[in-house]
Protein backbone atom coordinates (compact mmCIF):
# COMPACT_ATOMS: atom_id res chain seq x y z
CA UNK A 1 0.00 0.00 0.00
CA UNK A 2 1.49 3.71 -1.02
CA UNK A 3 1.74 5.62 2.12
CA UNK A 4 1.86 9.59 2.06
CA UNK A 5 4.00 11.63 3.88
CA UNK A 6 7.65 10.52 2.55
CA UNK A 7 8.62 12.77 -0.38
CA UNK A 8 11.00 15.83 -0.25
CA UNK A 9 9.24 19.20 -1.51
CA UNK A 10 11.46 20.91 -3.80
CA UNK A 11 12.17 24.90 -3.65
CA UNK A 12 10.13 24.84 -7.13
CA UNK A 13 6.68 23.82 -5.96
CA UNK A 14 6.34 26.71 -4.11
CA UNK A 15 5.35 30.43 -4.34
CA UNK A 16 7.48 32.87 -2.50
CA UNK A 17 5.81 35.02 0.32
CA UNK A 18 7.55 38.08 1.20
CA UNK A 19 6.18 39.23 5.12
CA UNK A 20 8.32 37.83 7.37
CA UNK A 21 6.96 35.49 10.13
CA UNK A 22 7.65 34.93 13.90
CA UNK A 23 9.31 31.15 14.85
CA UNK A 24 9.68 29.65 18.09
CA UNK A 25 11.83 26.58 18.29
CA UNK A 26 11.36 24.65 21.78
CA UNK A 27 11.55 21.63 23.42
CA UNK A 28 13.98 19.60 25.49
CA UNK A 29 15.59 18.02 22.64
CA UNK A 30 18.80 19.54 20.96
CA UNK A 31 18.91 21.39 17.30
CA UNK A 32 17.49 24.87 18.47
CA UNK A 33 20.08 27.20 18.20
CA UNK A 34 21.24 25.16 15.60
CA UNK A 35 17.79 25.57 13.57
CA UNK A 36 17.84 29.31 13.82
CA UNK A 37 21.87 29.86 12.79
CA UNK A 38 20.99 27.30 9.88
CA UNK A 39 18.36 29.99 9.28
CA UNK A 40 20.41 32.97 9.03
CA UNK A 41 22.99 31.18 6.90
CA UNK A 42 20.59 30.32 4.41
CA UNK A 43 19.12 34.24 4.47
CA UNK A 44 22.40 35.21 3.83
CA UNK A 45 23.41 33.12 1.00
CA UNK A 46 20.36 34.68 -0.81
CA UNK A 47 21.09 37.88 -0.14
CA UNK A 48 24.59 37.36 -1.77
CA UNK A 49 22.93 35.19 -4.79
CA UNK A 50 20.54 38.61 -4.99
CA UNK A 51 22.96 41.10 -4.70
CA UNK A 52 20.67 42.38 -2.16
CA UNK A 53 22.26 42.70 1.57
CA UNK A 54 20.65 40.76 4.53
CA UNK A 55 21.88 42.00 7.87
CA UNK A 56 21.02 39.33 10.95
CA UNK A 57 21.03 40.65 14.59
CA UNK A 58 22.27 37.59 16.87
CA UNK A 59 20.81 38.47 21.06
CA UNK A 60 21.57 35.95 23.26
CA UNK A 61 20.00 35.39 26.49
CA UNK A 62 21.27 34.15 29.53
CA UNK A 63 24.94 33.44 27.83
CA UNK A 64 27.00 35.69 29.18
CA UNK A 65 30.63 35.85 28.08
CA UNK A 66 32.30 33.83 30.49
CA UNK A 67 31.24 30.69 29.43
CA UNK A 68 31.49 29.11 25.66
CA UNK A 69 28.45 27.36 24.38
CA UNK A 70 28.16 25.40 21.33
CA UNK A 71 27.21 27.39 18.91
CA UNK A 72 30.27 30.29 19.33
CA UNK A 73 32.48 28.17 17.08
CA UNK A 74 29.63 28.47 14.33
CA UNK A 75 29.38 32.14 15.09
CA UNK A 76 32.81 32.58 14.92
CA UNK A 77 32.67 31.66 11.58
CA UNK A 78 29.59 33.63 10.51
CA UNK A 79 31.22 36.71 11.99
CA UNK A 80 34.80 36.11 10.36
CA UNK A 81 33.12 35.15 6.97
CA UNK A 82 30.42 38.24 7.08
CA UNK A 83 31.36 40.52 9.56
CA UNK A 84 29.55 43.80 8.06
CA UNK A 85 26.60 41.10 8.05
CA UNK A 86 26.08 39.63 11.71
CA UNK A 87 25.74 41.74 14.72
CA UNK A 88 26.16 39.83 18.12
CA UNK A 89 24.68 40.51 21.43
CA UNK A 90 25.09 38.58 24.85
CA UNK A 91 23.17 39.16 28.14
CA UNK A 92 23.02 37.51 31.47
CA UNK A 93 25.15 35.48 33.65
CA UNK A 94 27.20 32.08 33.05
CA UNK A 95 25.58 29.28 34.38
CA UNK A 96 22.12 27.63 34.51
CA UNK A 97 19.79 28.76 37.50
CA UNK A 98 15.72 28.29 38.46
CA UNK A 99 12.76 30.66 39.07
CA UNK A 100 14.09 30.43 43.14
CA UNK A 101 17.63 31.83 41.97
CA UNK A 102 16.64 34.84 39.82
CA UNK A 103 18.86 37.62 41.39
CA UNK A 104 18.70 41.58 40.40
CA UNK A 105 21.75 41.19 37.86
CA UNK A 106 19.68 38.64 35.77
CA UNK A 107 16.66 41.30 35.72
CA UNK A 108 18.80 43.92 34.54
CA UNK A 109 20.58 41.89 31.63
CA UNK A 110 17.74 40.49 30.44
CA UNK A 111 15.67 44.08 30.50
CA UNK A 112 19.43 44.85 28.51
CA UNK A 113 18.62 42.46 25.95
CA UNK A 114 15.22 43.17 25.50
CA UNK A 115 15.85 47.04 25.03
CA UNK A 116 18.51 45.91 22.20
CA UNK A 117 16.25 43.84 20.59
CA UNK A 118 13.05 46.58 21.12
CA UNK A 119 14.92 48.64 18.86
CA UNK A 120 16.84 46.34 16.46
CA UNK A 121 13.33 45.68 15.66
CA UNK A 122 11.52 49.53 15.34
CA UNK A 123 14.38 50.14 13.32
CA UNK A 124 14.00 48.07 10.31
CA UNK A 125 17.52 47.63 9.83
CA UNK A 126 17.56 43.62 10.24
CA UNK A 127 16.52 41.25 7.69
CA UNK A 128 16.43 38.82 10.13
CA UNK A 129 16.41 38.97 14.55
CA UNK A 130 17.04 35.82 16.52
CA UNK A 131 16.53 36.15 20.18
CA UNK A 132 18.11 32.78 21.14
CA UNK A 133 16.71 31.61 24.29
CA UNK A 134 14.34 34.32 24.88
CA UNK A 135 11.88 31.14 25.72
CA UNK A 136 12.97 30.52 29.12
CA UNK A 137 13.41 34.13 29.62
CA UNK A 138 10.15 34.75 29.46
CA UNK A 139 9.32 31.69 31.27
CA UNK A 140 11.39 32.75 34.39
CA UNK A 141 9.56 35.59 34.41
CA UNK A 142 12.68 38.09 33.05
CA UNK A 143 10.64 39.54 30.74
CA UNK A 144 6.69 40.81 30.59
CA UNK A 145 4.82 38.23 27.89
CA UNK A 146 2.45 40.89 27.01
CA UNK A 147 5.03 43.54 26.02
CA UNK A 148 7.55 41.31 24.04
CA UNK A 149 3.92 40.07 22.11
CA UNK A 150 3.23 43.39 21.50
CA UNK A 151 6.56 44.32 20.11
CA UNK A 152 6.81 41.17 17.85
CA UNK A 153 3.12 42.31 16.37
CA UNK A 154 4.63 45.11 15.38
CA UNK A 155 7.61 44.44 13.59
CA UNK A 156 8.40 45.54 9.84
CA UNK A 157 6.70 43.53 7.50
CA UNK A 158 9.83 41.50 5.93
CA UNK A 159 11.72 41.04 8.73
CA UNK A 160 12.05 37.43 10.37
CA UNK A 161 12.06 36.90 14.18
CA UNK A 162 13.50 33.60 15.45
CA UNK A 163 12.69 32.84 19.43
CA UNK A 164 14.38 29.61 20.68
CA UNK A 165 14.91 27.65 24.14
CA UNK A 166 12.91 25.52 26.59
CA UNK A 167 9.57 26.52 27.82
CA UNK A 168 8.23 28.98 25.26
CA UNK A 169 4.89 30.34 27.47
CA UNK A 170 1.92 30.04 25.65
CA UNK A 171 1.54 34.07 25.21
CA UNK A 172 4.50 33.77 22.64
CA UNK A 173 3.16 30.54 20.90
CA UNK A 174 -0.03 32.22 20.44
CA UNK A 175 1.21 35.23 18.18
CA UNK A 176 4.09 32.91 16.95
CA UNK A 177 3.32 31.37 12.89
CA UNK A 178 6.01 29.03 12.93
CA UNK A 179 5.64 26.86 16.06
CA UNK A 180 8.58 23.25 16.41
CA UNK A 181 9.67 21.64 19.19
CA UNK A 182 12.66 19.62 19.43
CA UNK A 183 11.82 16.21 21.52
CA UNK A 184 14.51 14.32 22.56
CA UNK A 185 14.64 10.52 21.46
CA UNK A 186 17.33 8.40 24.22
CA UNK A 187 18.48 4.74 22.58
CA UNK A 188 21.01 2.69 24.58
CA UNK A 189 23.89 3.40 22.05
CA UNK A 190 26.67 0.60 22.59
CA UNK A 191 30.00 2.37 21.90
CA UNK A 192 31.04 -0.33 19.18
CA UNK A 193 34.54 0.90 17.67
CA UNK A 194 33.86 4.21 15.40
CA UNK A 195 30.08 5.05 16.75
CA UNK A 196 29.36 8.08 18.95
CA UNK A 197 29.59 11.59 17.17
CA UNK A 198 25.99 10.71 15.36
CA UNK A 199 23.21 12.83 15.42
CA UNK A 200 19.98 12.44 13.78
CA UNK A 201 17.60 15.07 12.77
CA UNK A 202 14.17 13.99 11.74
CA UNK A 203 10.05 14.53 12.18
CA UNK A 204 7.45 16.76 10.78
CA UNK A 205 8.52 19.76 12.08
CA UNK A 206 10.60 22.42 10.59
CA UNK A 207 14.48 22.46 11.45
CA UNK A 208 16.10 19.83 10.60
CA UNK A 209 18.36 20.78 7.60
CA UNK A 210 18.83 23.97 9.29
CA UNK A 211 20.16 22.09 12.15
CA UNK A 212 23.09 20.35 10.34
CA UNK A 213 23.67 23.23 8.68
CA UNK A 214 24.32 24.80 11.67
CA UNK A 215 26.43 22.13 13.10
CA UNK A 216 28.19 21.96 9.50
CA UNK A 217 29.27 25.86 10.28
CA UNK A 218 30.04 24.88 13.95
CA UNK A 219 32.76 22.34 12.53
CA UNK A 220 34.52 25.40 10.28
CA UNK A 221 34.25 27.42 13.32
CA UNK A 222 35.92 24.97 15.87
CA UNK A 223 38.40 24.13 12.98
CA UNK A 224 39.20 27.64 12.60
CA UNK A 225 39.49 28.26 16.84
CA UNK A 226 42.59 25.39 16.80
CA UNK A 227 43.60 26.60 13.60
CA UNK A 228 43.02 23.39 11.85
CA UNK A 229 40.63 22.95 8.71
CA UNK A 230 37.82 21.12 9.34
CA UNK A 231 36.17 19.84 6.30
CA UNK A 232 32.67 19.54 5.84
CA UNK A 233 30.83 17.30 3.02
CA UNK A 234 26.65 17.78 2.54
CA UNK A 235 25.02 15.33 0.99
CA UNK A 236 21.40 15.50 -0.34
CA UNK A 237 19.09 13.12 -1.80
CA UNK A 238 15.86 13.41 -2.94
CA UNK A 239 16.97 17.35 -4.54
CA UNK A 240 17.73 17.41 -7.78
CA UNK A 241 17.11 20.24 -10.05
CA UNK A 242 17.72 24.01 -9.17
CA UNK A 243 16.77 26.72 -6.71
CA UNK A 244 17.82 25.47 -3.63
CA UNK A 245 19.23 28.72 -1.03
CA UNK A 246 21.63 25.62 0.50
CA UNK A 247 23.82 26.41 -2.85
CA UNK A 248 23.96 29.60 -2.30
CA UNK A 249 24.76 29.26 1.50
CA UNK A 250 27.12 27.11 0.94
CA UNK A 251 28.74 28.86 -2.15
CA UNK A 252 29.30 32.22 0.37
CA UNK A 253 31.03 29.97 2.91
CA UNK A 254 33.31 28.60 0.20
CA UNK A 255 33.95 32.18 -0.71
CA UNK A 256 34.87 32.88 2.74
CA UNK A 257 36.86 29.21 3.32
CA UNK A 258 37.86 27.52 0.58
CA UNK A 259 38.28 24.14 0.28
CA UNK A 260 36.63 23.27 3.36
CA UNK A 261 32.89 22.34 1.87
CA UNK A 262 31.98 19.79 -0.42
CA UNK A 263 27.99 19.65 -1.28
CA UNK A 264 26.96 16.73 -4.02
CA UNK A 265 23.19 16.51 -4.20
CA UNK A 266 21.20 13.42 -6.11
CA UNK A 267 17.92 12.69 -7.02
CA UNK A 268 15.23 13.70 -9.63
CA UNK A 269 13.58 17.66 -9.63
CA UNK A 270 10.35 15.69 -8.40
CA UNK A 271 8.82 14.45 -5.44
CA UNK A 272 9.35 10.54 -5.01
CA UNK A 273 6.45 8.31 -3.45
CA UNK A 274 6.18 5.00 -2.30
CA UNK A 275 5.01 3.04 -5.13
CA UNK A 276 6.02 5.95 -7.72
CA UNK A 277 9.77 5.00 -7.54
CA UNK A 278 11.48 5.58 -11.12
CA UNK A 279 14.67 3.72 -12.12
CA UNK A 280 16.72 7.02 -12.20
CA UNK A 281 15.43 7.65 -8.31
CA UNK A 282 17.24 4.18 -7.21
CA UNK A 283 20.26 5.04 -9.86
CA UNK A 284 20.75 8.66 -8.35
CA UNK A 285 20.16 7.42 -4.62
CA UNK A 286 23.35 4.92 -5.03
CA UNK A 287 25.05 7.13 -6.83
CA UNK A 288 24.78 9.61 -3.61
CA UNK A 289 25.61 6.73 -1.05
CA UNK A 290 28.40 5.56 -2.90
CA UNK A 291 30.49 9.34 -2.75
CA UNK A 292 28.82 9.25 1.38
CA UNK A 293 30.67 5.70 1.94
CA UNK A 294 33.81 6.91 0.12
CA UNK A 295 33.91 9.98 2.39
CA UNK A 296 32.86 8.27 5.66
CA UNK A 297 35.67 5.69 5.11
CA UNK A 298 38.10 8.71 4.32
CA UNK A 299 38.58 10.22 7.61
CA UNK A 300 39.22 13.26 5.53
CA UNK A 301 35.91 15.27 6.75
CA UNK A 302 35.43 16.37 10.22
CA UNK A 303 31.79 16.44 9.73
CA UNK A 304 29.38 14.63 7.11
CA UNK A 305 26.06 15.83 6.63
CA UNK A 306 23.51 13.14 5.02
CA UNK A 307 20.50 15.37 4.46
CA UNK A 308 17.26 13.24 3.60
CA UNK A 309 18.90 10.18 4.01
CA UNK A 310 16.00 8.83 6.02
CA UNK A 311 13.00 9.01 3.59
CA UNK A 312 15.70 7.68 1.25
CA UNK A 313 16.01 4.41 2.96
CA UNK A 314 12.15 4.65 4.19
CA UNK A 315 11.56 4.93 0.52
CA UNK A 316 13.97 1.59 0.04
CA UNK A 317 15.62 3.52 -2.60
CA UNK A 318 18.95 2.48 -0.48
CA UNK A 319 19.71 -0.77 1.76
CA UNK A 320 19.84 -0.23 5.38
CA UNK A 321 22.31 -3.07 6.44
CA UNK A 322 25.64 -1.53 3.96
CA UNK A 323 24.70 2.26 5.41
CA UNK A 324 24.49 0.53 9.24
CA UNK A 325 27.92 -0.55 8.64
CA UNK A 326 29.45 1.98 7.48
CA UNK A 327 28.40 4.27 9.73
CA UNK A 328 29.96 1.43 12.52
CA UNK A 329 32.71 1.49 10.83
CA UNK A 330 33.18 5.25 10.29
CA UNK A 331 36.67 7.66 11.68
CA UNK A 332 36.34 8.24 15.65
CA UNK A 333 36.89 12.12 15.10
CA UNK A 334 34.25 12.35 12.32
CA UNK A 335 30.73 13.35 13.00
CA UNK A 336 27.47 12.13 11.38
CA UNK A 337 24.51 14.42 10.72
CA UNK A 338 21.72 12.44 8.84
CA UNK A 339 18.40 14.02 8.60
CA UNK A 340 14.85 13.33 6.97
CA UNK A 341 11.62 12.57 8.22
CA UNK A 342 10.77 8.60 8.09
CA UNK A 343 7.49 6.40 9.16
CA UNK A 344 10.09 3.48 9.73
CA UNK A 345 13.25 3.86 11.35
CA UNK A 346 16.22 2.23 10.35
CA UNK A 347 18.42 0.27 12.38
CA UNK A 348 21.24 3.36 12.57
CA UNK A 349 18.82 5.28 14.57
CA UNK A 350 20.15 3.07 17.82
CA UNK A 351 23.57 3.93 17.27
CA UNK A 352 22.60 7.75 17.32
CA UNK A 353 24.00 9.90 20.62
CA UNK A 354 21.74 12.89 19.77
CA UNK A 355 18.39 12.18 18.36
CA UNK A 356 15.47 14.94 18.18
CA UNK A 357 12.38 14.84 16.63
CA UNK A 358 11.06 17.75 15.50
CA UNK A 359 7.21 17.70 16.18
CA UNK A 360 4.86 20.22 14.13
CA UNK A 361 2.80 22.29 16.30
CA UNK A 362 2.09 25.31 14.07
CA UNK A 363 3.23 26.52 10.30
CA UNK A 364 2.35 29.04 8.34
CA UNK A 365 1.93 26.69 5.47
CA UNK A 366 -1.01 25.24 6.87
CA UNK A 367 -2.61 28.86 6.47
CA UNK A 368 -1.94 28.95 2.89
CA UNK A 369 1.27 31.37 3.46
CA UNK A 370 3.89 31.11 0.70
CA UNK A 371 7.02 29.86 1.48
CA UNK A 372 10.26 32.11 1.15
CA UNK A 373 13.53 31.18 -0.52
CA UNK A 374 16.25 31.27 2.31
CA UNK A 375 14.32 30.47 5.22
CA UNK A 376 11.69 27.96 4.67
CA UNK A 377 13.95 26.08 1.84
Amino acid sequence: MARAGIGIRTAQDSSERLAGQIHVYDGLGKGKSQAALGVVLRSIGLGIQSSSQTRVLLLRFLKGPDRMYDEDAAIEALQRGFPHLIDQVRTGRSEFFGADQVTKFDRLEALRGWDVARGAIASGLYSVVVMDELNPVLDLGLLAIDEVASVLKRKPGPMEIIATGRGAPQGLIDIADLHSEMRPHYHDVTLEAGTGGIEIYTGEGKGKSTSALGKGLQAIGKGISQDKSHRVLIVQWLKGGNGYTEDGAIQALRQSYPDLVDHQRCGRDAIVWRGQQQDIDYVEAERGWEIAKSAIASGLYKTIILDELNPTLDLELLPEEPVVQAILRKPKDTEIIITGRCKNQPAYFNLANVHSEMICHKHYAARGVDLKRGVDF
